[in-house]
């Protein structure tokens, strides 16, 4: 079993930044899509991102691309979310997952049912 820890959500002003952690424990599991959704109230879960650990190539959401960075750190077991200029519009709880399933696959790797496993999720909140 996999499991992941965000951390590093909190409340933020409107151009702000904030970084989000993903830490995975368990089972070692080897060349994952690490993903990024979010869920505001009342809306369903959308991907932000993802990052394939064997080659840290990225996808983004366009809502997010050229102010989120989806990065890695081998050594922790940890993928990053930094986010900048960050817009009311981007609260909302925020997962990491992670799935073993479908490397080749990444840049189709957006719909939450693709991804394995999930972490409780961190809630982020920018005030205007």
């Amino acid at each position: 079993q996999v499991q992941l820890v965000e951390s590093g959500g909190g409340l933020v002003q409107a151009g702000g930044s904030l970084r989000l952690s993903c830490a995975a424990s368990g089972r070692s599991f080897s060349n994952p899509v690490m993903g990024w959704f979010r869920q505001a109230p009342e809306k369903e879960r959308e991907f932000v991102g993802n990052i394939k650990w064997s080659a840290g190539t990225t996808y983004y959401a366009d809502s997010v691309k050229g102010r989120f960075t989806i990065s890695l750190d081998n050594a922790k077991n940890t993928v990053y979310l930094q986010m900048n200029n960050l817009k009311p519009e981007d609260t909302a709880v925020y997962y990491c997952a992670a799935d073993t399933r479908w490397e080749t696959l990444q840049p189709f790797l957006f719909r939450q049912s693709q991804y394995e496993y999930w972490g409780q999720g961190t809630q982020v909140t920018v005030s205007s």
